[in-house]
C-alpha cells in the first residue's frame, strides 16, 4: 500500500508543480519518447539477465505490492513445527525424524503446517538442516558455517531481482538522453521552418530527458529498494530456523532454543512470549 501511495505522491508532486508553473499537459504527451526509453531499457534488461532472473524480477515486482511474505502467524507455525520436531528428537532420538525429513509431504508433523509445505525454499532449508543433524555427529561450530553458506546463497538469489532493477534504473537517465538527442536530430531537420514547430520539437526532445530521470529515480529505483527491503525482512525466517537448530545442537532444550529464535525476529512480526507459549501448548 505504501508503494502505491509513494508513487501517487511522486506523480502528483511532479505534475502538480508543472501545472502550477503554467505548463501544458499536452506538451508532456510524447509516446514515441516512451517507446525509445522503455524499449531500450527492456532490451538492456533482457540482454543482461538470465531467464531465471527475468522471471524472478516479475514475481518479486508483483509480490512487493502484497507486502512481506511472512506474517506473525507464519513465524508461529514454523517455530511450533521446529518445537515439535526437536521434542520428538529429544524423546526418541534424532533418527526418529528421518522419515519426516526425507518425505515431508507424507509426514504427519509437516501435514499440520500446509504453508510450510507449500514454501519449497523454506522446506528445503529446514529439511537440509535437520538432515545434517540426523545423519552425522556434527558439532555446532561445524554446522554453523554450512548454514551461513546456505543462507548466503539464498540471499544472493533473492536479491537478484532488486539488483537487476537497480541496473535498469541506472541506465534510464542515459536512455532519456538518447531520446533527447534523437529529438534534437528531428529538430535540426525543421530549422528554417515555423518557429512554433521548432519549439515543439525542442520541447519533445527535453521530455525524453525528463522521462528518463523521473522513471529512474521516481519509480524503478524505489521499487528495487522496496524489493531489497522485503528480501531482508523475509530472510529473518531463515535466520530464526538457523538460530533454533544451532541452539538445540548446543544443548539447550527445545523451548529455550525456540526463544532464542523468537528473539531474532523483527519487532513488528515477533509473536509476544505469552502468545508464543500458548501456541506451543495448543499444538502439543
Amino acid at each position: 500500500m505504501l508503494i502505491i501511495v509513494g508513487f501517487l505522491i511522486v506523480i502528483v508532486s511532479v505534475i502538480g508543480g508543472y501545472l502550477g508553473s503554467h505548463g501544458k499537459m499536452a506538451a508532456l504527451w510524447q509516446p514515441f519518447e516512451l517507446v525509445i526509453i522503455g524499449g531500450a531499457a527492456l532490451g538492456a534488461f533482457l540482454t543482461s539477465n538470465p531467464m531465471k532472473v527475468v522471471k524472478g524480477t516479475l514475481a518479486a515486482t508483483l509480490s512487493v505490492f502484497k507486502g512481506a511474505k511472512y506474517k506473525s502467524a507464519d513465524y508461529l507455525d514454523v517455530l511450533t513445527l521446529i518445537h515439535e520436531m526437536l521434542n520428538k528428537a529429544r524423546r526418541d532420538g534424532f533418527m526418529s525424524l528421518e522419515e519426516h525429513i526425507e518425505n515431508p509431504t507424507n509426514s504427519a508433523l509437516f501435514a499440520k503446517y500446509p504453508k510450510v509445505l507449500a514454501d519449497h525454499h523454506l522446506l528445503d532449508f529446514l529439511t537440509e538442516c535437520l538432515r545434517l543433524m540426523v545423519g552425522s555427529n556434527i558439532e555446532p561450530h561445524e554446522l554453523e558455517p554450512l548454514l551461513e553458506l546456505e543462507l548466503e546463497k539464498h540471499h544472493h538469489e533473492a536479491m537478484a531481482p532488486a539488483h537487476a532493477l537497480q541496473k535498469v534504473s541506472d541506465g534510464l537517465p542515459g536512455f532519456g538522453i538518447v531520446a533527447a538527442v534523437l529529438g534534437i536530430i528531428v529538430t535540426m531537420g525543421s530549422i528554417g521552418g515555423d518557429i512554433a514547430a521548432v519549439g515543439a520539437h525542442v520541447a519533445a526532445a527535453l521530455v525524453g530527458t525528463f522521462l528518463g530521470i523521473l522513471l529512474a529515480y521516481g519509480f524503478v529505483s524505489p521499487l528495487a529498494a522496496a524489493i531489497e527491503a522485503q528480501v531482508e525482512q523475509d530472510s529473518r525466517m531463515y535466520e530464526s530456523v538457523k538460530t533454533a537448530l544451532l541452539a538445540c545442537l548446543r544443548g539447550y532444550n527445545p523451548a529455550v532454543a525456540l526463544e532464542f529464535a523468537r528473539k531474532t525476529l523483527p519487532s513488528d512480526v515477533r509473536p509476544p512470549f505469552a502468545e508464543f507459549e500458548a501456541h506451543l501448548k495448543a499444538n502439543k
